[in-house]
């Protein structure tokens, strides 16, 4: 099929002066055949602005254009022929409802957003919201330590932060309810906060099905053993002695023990298991009494260190014997039957406990014992355990405890979870400062005092204006940060239900009420 004219033609035409006029066929004109028709080169549009200087130059009266580019509107353009018409609209021909608007390259920039990608994978559970990008922030210590690659070479969490900041609720949504989602997942908490005359997890775990495990002064509620068989089934005699020192360092005012306080601890533990090896009634702690302050036969020892051996087992003993009677029915006897791990929840509501003195730090130290042992029979499973008040492992006689199981806890699957309010708390050279820096996983909270913020600042490595951001950070907003990935700032989101839940204020919500 050819045409009248070509579009060689009519540039030769052109250029001899003449100006050929070229006539479509018939079927340009219909709207279904235009697409026969052979494509014509079309010279480019030139604007600019007329040069009266040039038409002199060219002795004509008529304004001749430099040719300089002048911006023209789009709508001025050439272009398609848009139908407007409703009825070629329901025949199918393209008819826009709306007029477009003109627009240049740079302004339409904006339309072409940039997309920041997610701080964190999908694996674990929902922490909330990076405020950034408004995407996912999902991550769990255990699940990214046994990935493969490796994400993290700790699974152990702290989380910081000053009253009010919204870390409780945090903890409760994100390292205990959505945890319990997850295949052969389990959670221990060690709860401290007064909720109402008890703790303030005793709601959730009701909700899970079981009791919390309460603990009273007047010995009336749980009884935890300090010599429970599963402590030393689970660390030895070395553990069972680690224990007991502890325990008799926080009965007297943190005095450590000494060498030969050591010695004799460990000479009664052996004549305690000797004696209980073959009878089926656990040994207590009353039991050991006696034991502390007898001296070997078969050491050889002068007359003077004798009585130095003997002297260091009574101090251990009256230590011991202080607790005891302080708190009679709480740890002399043996471990309440209701201690176990069946069910996905465990709380030990230390709650009514009083805050100064032996009774907290001593429970949570005999748990963490306990828990090494129970969980060598029952392994398979991921447990997160949490410290309310955590300072109290991780920065007192206990810390020791904490570190030396730090490798038992991995290859037996917990992860511990401590909560505090800052980390000052912390003496520098206990060994529970080692534990914090090793933390993989760091949620801090809002921290008031300047010095708080830029202790979290420098101990996780966050960018040098992460202090000033700690201090106005809003209720449920923190600083996450894990492995060695750049800190995120997230925003907690909660369902309706998790917030009925993990309400922690309700003393002063009925303080606010209306009758």
């Amino acid at each position: 099929m050819t045409h009248p004219t070509t579009p060689a033609a009519a540039a030769a035409g052109t250029a001899h002066g003449k100006r050929t006029v070229t006539k479509k066929p018939w079927y340009g004109t219909v709207p279904g055949l235009k697409i026969f028709l052979t494509p014509v080169a079309t010279s480019p549009v030139l604007t600019g602005e007329e040069d009266a200087a040039a038409s002199a130059a060219a002795g004509s009266d008529a304004p001749v254009s430099s040719g300089r580019p002048v911006d023209v509107p789009p709508f001025e353009r050439p272009g398609s022929v848009l139908r407007a018409s409703s009825g070629a609209a329901a025949r199918g021909w393209y008819a826009p409802r709306l007029a477009g608007a003109p627009s240049t390259t740079r302004q339409a920039e904006i339309l072409n957003t940039g997309i920041i990608g997610a701080p964190t994978g999908i694996d674990g559970v929902v922490n909330g919201t990076d405020t950034l990008s408004s995407t996912m922030i999902s991550h769990d210590a255990p699940t990214a330590y046994n990935a493969t690659p490796r994400k993290l070479t700790s699974p152990n969490v702290l989380i910081i932060g000053t009253v009010g900041s919204g870390k409780s609720s945090f903890t409760k949504t994100v390292m205990v309810m959505r945890p319990l989602l997850l295949k052969n997942h389990r959670a221990v908490v060690f709860d401290k906060k007064d909720e109402g005359g008890e703790g303030e997890y005793a709601g959730v775990t009701r909700r899970m099905g079981t009791e919390p495990l309460r603990f009273d002064p007047d010995g009336s509620g749980t009884r935890f053993n300090l010599m429970d068989p599963l402590i030393a089934r689970g660390t030895g005699l070395q553990g069972q002695m680690l224990l007991i020192n502890a325990v008799a360092r926080i009965a007297r005012g943190d005095t450590p023990a000494t060498e030969w306080e050591e010695k004799a601890t460990r000479y009664a533990l052996q004549l305690l298991f000797e004696k209980f090896e073959d009878t089926r009634r656990a040994a207590t702690t009353t039991d050991l009494m006696p034991f502390l302050g007898l001296v070997p036969t078969d050491q050889g020892l002068s007359g003077e260190a004798s009585e130095r051996f003997h002297q260091a087992g009574l101090s251990i003993r009256f230590g011991l014997q202080n607790l005891l009677e302080t708190y009679a029915g709480v740890f002399d006897g043996e471990t309440s039957r209701r201690v176990d791990l069946s069910h996905k929840l465990t709380t030990f509501d230390i709650s009514q406990l009083p805050d100064s003195g032996p009774a907290i730090p001593t429970v949570m130290a005999i748990g963490n014992m306990w828990l090494m042992g129970r969980l060598r029979e029952e392994r398979g499973f991921v447990t997160n355990v949490i410290y309310e008040e955590g300072w109290h492992m991780i920065g007192g006689p206990s810390a020791q405890l904490v570190k030396s199981n730090q490798k038992l806890s991995r290859s037996l699957g917990i992860s511990n979870v401590f909560v505090m309010h800052k980390g000052t708390d912390i003496p520098p050279d206990s060994p529970g400062y080692t534990v914090v820096q090793e933390a993989q996983t760091v949620y801090a909270f809002r921290q008031d005092r300047p010095e708080d913020a830029r202790w979290a600042q420098e101990t996780f490595n966050f960018a040098p204006d992460t202090a000033a951001t700690l201090m106005g950070l809003n209720p449920g907003h923190c600083v996450f940060k894990y492995g060695s990935n750049p800190e995120t700032h997230i925003r907690h989101i909660r369902s309706d239900w998790e917030v009925e839940v993990t309400n922690t204020d309700s003393a002063m919500a009925a303080g606010n009420a209306t009758t």
